[in-house]
């Protein structure tokens, strides 16, 4: 068995640093241009619950950022063996076929599509060539699965937190204030 390099566990987290960027400058803006798209081309679904700030993108890219630097130390303290890094891994990996078909199935461009096919894949690709070469793996297998479960859960988690963290929230008046 041979060690695993930091390259494989630190970049994951840099490898989503360059990815969330690409979304971080993209999301909030495409969301509202593409809605009146979106709508002709899928009327059933609720757009307008899709609707997002960029201080929620902020916030949720953020709190992301701090998900993938604590899965990513874990996996450079267990030199790639831990299983929650793995099923982190692999959800990003499979992440990434994710914004390919959102992109095919919006007939163009939605944000992360352009990082996904040179950075998301590639990485995840060789990053689980590394973990099975230092015998840390045979395949995705089971992490592939776990996180595929999981993707929706941490990123409509860390969306969720970022909408009540950044929502208006309306003062009501104090009674002094009123005019009688």
């Amino acid at each position: 068995m041979s060690r695993v390099s930091a390259a494989v566990t630190w970049g994951l987290l840099g490898a989503w640093v360059v990815h969330d960027a690409e979304e971080l400058a993209t999301m909030a803006g495409w969301v509202r241009r593409a809605r009146p798209r979106l709508e002709r081309l899928y009327p059933g679904v609720p757009w307008e619950r899709f609707e997002l700030s960029q201080a929620q993108v902020n916030v949720a890219i953020g709190l992301m950022g701090g998900v993938m630097a604590g899965v990513s130390a874990l996996g450079a303290r267990t030199g790639g063996r831990s299983p929650v890094f793995q099923s982190v891994l692999a959800g990003f990996g499979l992440h990434g076929v994710v914004h390919l078909a959102q992109a095919a199935a919006t007939r163009g461009y939605t944000p992360g599509v352009a990082t996904a096919p040179v950075v998301v894949i590639p990485f995840s690709v060789w990053a689980w060539r590394r973990l099975r070469q230092a015998g840390v793996v045979a395949a995705p297998g089971r992490a592939g699965v776990a996180g595929l479960a999981a993707l929706p859960l941490v990123v409509g988690g860390v969306h969720a937190a970022a909408h009540l963290l950044t929502r208006r929230r309306t003062k009501a008046p104090r009674v002094h204030d009123r005019w009688f």
